[in-house]
């Protein structure tokens, strides 16, 4: 039985069908290239701009496509497929960064800088995590005070999505008192900000291909005009507002990436033998299967499911979190259970098993680890 997602259109179809080509063709030789860089190359952006990829679900007066959040859930479940190596950095700018503009931004700010995230002509991050503040934001320690006609940005974040690329950062800093309500966003253009400096490209034990990085404010000075929302303190609140399209688009690939790997998995084992037969002729192998398979099928129809409720509007954060929860950990499992099945070959670098092992471990951990998301659910109770 074919399974096709609720929220899928012939239109996207169409998309789905050229964008496929694309990546498989255009950005999935590079893929290499970028792990071994630690950075994918600025053609990508650009190719997946002109391609529609980009901010799909911002209207077309600032550079997107008018769509729905199903598009841009269709782009990270190809990149996932395809070229997983992107799949990362274009959630952080598509699904995360862009929506804080279009949501909170001035009339002035959206057409200033959205049209050129579309276009892949600027790539956006936002900087939450410090290196003594992960998932309790409230307690950042980043300022940005006012001083005259400016604000003077101090500070030091860390982990980073996009942070050796970013022409654009949201900075997470504290512009107020302690606590959630002294916190607000603030939009830094790293192109001659004084002040402003990029730290290391950190080195992961997974998404090599992903810029990641620590990022220092020393007396960057930022019009007023770069705050987002009509005024101070409102930055937690926007944080929180934004959380359950962040998480379910960290669901989404989760749920490609179970699917990847279970299809690799299927493959390989059909045509490996041992003991004179297929793995897959194996009791063990074809049961390890089955139930992996009928778990990405719950992942898939679940995940759809909110996909459903966060484009009709009413997609609550309690639910977000148990699909970021449930299929994160439902990835790294997957991952694991079907490396084994590769036995010694699935520990070599060359196979993409690997790699699919390597990158789901930090799915549990950022955009709220699997804990907070434990704690956010079992208040629901």
């Amino acid at each position: 039985m074919s399974y096709r997602s609720s929220w899928m259109t012939e239109e996207l179809d169409v998309f789905r069908d050229q964008f496929r080509r694309y990546l498989a063709k255009d950005l999935a030789p590079h893929a290499g290239k970028w792990r071994e860089q630690k950075m994918v190359d600025r053609f990508a952006w650009r190719g997946l701009g002109e391609m529609g990829a980009l901010l799909a679900s911002v209207p077309e007066e600032y550079g997107g496509l008018g769509a729905t959040f199903a598009y841009d859930a269709a782009v990270l479940d190809d990149l996932e497929s395809t070229v997983p190596e992107l799949t990362t950095g274009v959630s952080v700018h598509s699904a995360i960064v862009a929506h804080y503009i279009l949501n909170y931004g001035s009339e002035e700010q959206k057409k200033r800088w959205l049209p050129k995230m579309a276009s892949g002509e600027m790539v956006g991050a936002v900087a939450m995590t410090e290196p003594g503040t992960g998932s309790d934001l409230q307690a950042v320690k980043t300022t940005a005070k006012k001083q005259g006609n400016s604000y003077v940005i101090n500070g030091q974040k860390t982990f980073i999505t996009n942070g050796q690329a970013a022409d654009l950062v949201i900075v997470v800093a504290r512009t107020g008192e302690p606590g959630a309500k002294g916190i607000s966003l603030i939009v830094v253009e790293t192109a001659g900000a004084d002040g402003y400096k990029r730290g290391r490209n950190l080195d992961k034990i997974g998404l090599h291909a992903s810029d990641t990085s620590e990022l220092f404010f020393d007396n960057v000075q930022v019009a007023p005009e770069n705050l987002l929302g009509k005024e101070e303190g409102q930055g937690f609140a926007q944080l929180m507002q934004q959380l359950p399209q962040e998480r379910l688009a960290l669901a989404v690939g989760a749920v490609a990436s179970m699917e990847r790997a279970v299809k690799l998995t299927i493959e390989y084992t059909k045509e490996r033998k041992a003991f004179g037969k297929p793995l897959m002729d194996f009791q063990n192998t074809a049961f390890t299967l089955a139930e992996r398979k009928t778990e990405a099928m719950i992942a898939r129809v679940f995940v759809d499911w909110c996909i459903e409720r966060l484009v009709a509007g009413d997609l609550d954060t309690v639910t977000a979190s148990m699909a970021k929860y449930w299929c994160s950990d439902k990835q790294v499992q997957t991952a694991d259970e079907c490396l084994q099945l590769f036995g010694g070959y699935g520990y070599m670098q060359e196979y993409p098993i690997s790699r699919i092992f390597i990158d789901s471990r930090i799915q549990k951990i950022y955009g709220g680890t699997n804990e907070i998301m434990k704690l956010l659910i079992a208040r629901s109770l």
